[in-house]
């Protein structure tokens, strides 16, 4: 389900890219919900390797293999929140160059 959810999102990023849209707040919604994803799914990741762990019915190098793959996601959700940090500075400097812009139009 957290696929889905993150293939809803980046389909609409997508789509705001091909507007030209892409630079302003409503994107950050889209990456949010990215990354909450998949933060949720290394939860659901690390749940399932706390539920293989005990017992011997399942070998001990699956259940780190599990793990490693909460890791993973936790690694991924990391990501996208450094690029989202980076979506932040360039929306901010994309309302800077408007307000120059505007600033320009006015003296010329």
């Amino acid at each position: 389900m957290t696929v889905e959810v993150v293939l809803v999102c980046v389909w609409r990023l997508v789509t705001m890219v091909r507007r030209g849209t892409v630079f302003t707040h409503a994107a950050f919604r889209w990456v949010d919900v990215v990354i909450g994803a998949f933060v949720a799914a290394a939860i659901l990741i690390f749940a399932l390797g706390a539920v293989l762990a005990p017992g011997e019915a399942v070998p001990p190098g699956m259940v780190l293999l599990v793990g490693g793959a909460g890791m993973a996601a936790l690694g991924v959700a990391l990501i996208v929140l450094v690029l989202r940090m980076l979506l932040a500075q360039a929306v901010a400097r994309d309302i800077e160059a408007a307000r120059m812009q505007a600033e320009l139009d006015e003296v010329i």
